[in-house]
């Protein structure tokens, strides 16, 4: 029988706009060549409290020349900015990351008001973007080539790796102010400028960022355009003075990104969808492994492209295995986020983003999914989904197949290893997958097996900023965190000189 949450399990807490006051909202507009600037147009976007449904606040609606204006800023302060040190770049972000560490308890607040993020995703949101910028700053300074060296005779050969130009970067609605640290971070530490698209639902804390740190940034390095994707994302992706354009996305963003992008042959990064498998070997620690997924499988309402949501499970332990994840997932705390610091699931990040988890539970259940724990959307206000266990799901289904994004973690079972294998790789996605075994000899060999970009061991969505992430097959190209960042966001250029007379 379903174990359905109820309406009651939902946390409240007090009025939504006490929780960030008005005059901590940061201008809402444009940021371009060091200014908050009206926009070209009139048209607006709405946000969405998505934890009650109600209005927030109207923002621009970018247009192609608010894009342009922002290009052309970037383009303009390129020059001086590539020529600077890496010392210079790294004590700026070192500088970036002591602003936002000082004001780190508003940027929670505003994430978490605009997304609906609980207090430990938003805190740990905080405090990631703090070390990236650190890391970046550090990695500025130790970030080289080969040196000098003599190849042919009488010629030396010199290997200089150098900005690759102006970036423009476009970054989800799931992790606004991360992502959206992600990108900056290694991109200014390289000596790029760039211009970045917010997703349009989240905006709040990347203009927050750029008010409390803009004095820092010489004007037109960083810019910040709000609007839309087949607006704001297409320009960035099509214009001639664009040199790459990375987006964190959807994989049908993804495609259009590059197909977009393709007309002037720039380069293109891309972080985009996963369907991560947790693969559960009969000798693995089960308490252990349910422990795992109970925050994996939900991190950020399982709004997260690495999530473990899609468990194969040896059959001889299947049941043992379904049981005790099912006893994790009954202890989730599902709220508002100022309705306490043990909440710890929160709502869907739009009803338009809610419709589509709730209909896609229903195809999985229709389909013979069972629904263990959850199953259902909790009555609002709020767009809010009940953890949900779905067991009995069929090979090759809807649901094992398909991202879900949402607080549901499908069970299919197994009976041998090399079908375990067979069947994490079917997904068209690779980002992410994790194998849970005592046995040593599996623990190396399996993650080979594996045709994803990171895959754990007796863990699972563990990241280091010292770690390059991304993914393989439709999941994108391209790395973001580490030093192989920084080798996205630049080009290498061979110097020879001949010296033999």
């Amino acid at each position: 029988m379903t174990d359905q949450l109820t309406a009651a399990a939902i946390l409240r807490g007090g009025p939504a706009d006490e929780f960030v006051a008005r005059e901590d909202f940061p201008p809402l507009t444009h940021y371009i060549d060091g200014e908050f600037v009206p926009s070209y147009s009139d048209e607006v976007f709405t946000l969405v409290n998505p934890a009650t449904g109600e209005n927030l606040v109207s923002v621009p609606n970018g247009t192609a020349d608010d894009t342009d204006a922002a290009i052309a800023a970037a383009k303009a302060a390129l020059p001086a900015w590539r020529r600077t040190t890496p010392k210079t770049r790294a004590e700026l972000l070192l500088k970036i990351a002591d602003r936002i560490e000082a004001s780190s308890g508003l940027f929670k607040r505003l994430e978490a008001l605009n997304t609906g993020k609980p207090h430990p995703v938003a805190d740990d949101d905080v405090s990631s973007t703090v070390d990236v910028f650190r890391f970046a700053a550090g990695a500025a300074r130790a970030f080289s080539e080969v040196g000098s060296a003599e190849y042919v005779e009488g010629h030396t050969s010199i290997l200089v790796r150098e900005p690759i130009g102006v970036v423009g970067a476009v970054v989800p609605w799931n992790y606004p102010l991360l992502m959206g640290a992600w990108k900056i971070a290694p991109i200014l530490a390289a000596g790029n400028t760039l211009v970045v698209k917010p997703s349009e639902q989240t905006p709040l804390s990347l203009l927050k960022l750029v008010e409390v740190v803009g004095d820092l940034i010489p004007a037109g390095v960083l810019n910040v355009v709000l609007g839309t994707g087949p607006v704001v994302g297409e320009r960035l992706s099509t214009s001639p003075d664009v040199d790459l354009v990375a987006l964190t996305g959807s994989v049908r963003s993804g495609k259009a990104v590059a197909t977009a992008a393709a007309g002037s042959l720039k380069r293109v990064h891309l972080e985009l969808g996963g369907k991560a498998p947790v693969v559960i070997l009969p000798d693995a620690d089960l308490a252990l492994a349910a422990e795992g997924v109970r925050t994996a499988g939900y991190w950020n309402a399982g709004q997260e492209c690495g999530a473990g949501t899609r468990v194969l499970v040896h059959e001889s332990v299947a049941d043992r295995f379904t049981s005790l994840l099912a006893d994790q997932v009954r202890t989730l705390k599902v709220g508002e986020p100022w309705a306490g610091d043990d909440v710890e699931i929160g709502p869907m990040i739009s009803e338009a983003h809610f419709g589509r988890v709730t209909a896609f539970l229903e195809r999985a259940i229709a389909d013979g999914a069972v629904p263990v724990v959850g199953g259902a959307p909790l009555p609002g206000p709020g767009f809010f989904i009940a953890p949900t266990v779905l067991a009995d799901v069929a090979p090759r289904s809807e649901a094992s197949q398909e991202e879900i994004f949402g607080p549901v973690v499908t069970i299919e079972t197994f009976a041998d290893t090399a079908e375990a294998i067979e069947r994490a790789n079917e997904v068209p996605y690779g980002l992410a997958a994790s194998v849970w075994t005592r046995d040593a000899s599996d623990a190396i060999e399996l993650p080979k097996q594996l045709d994803f970009g990171t895959v754990w061991v007796n863990a699972h969505l563990v990241i280091a900023n010292e770690a390059p992430w991304g993914g393989f097959k439709g999941s994108g190209y391209g790395r973001d965190l580490s030093a192989y960042a920084l080798q996205d966001y630049s080009r290498t250029k061979h110097v020879q000189i001949n010296h033999s007379r």
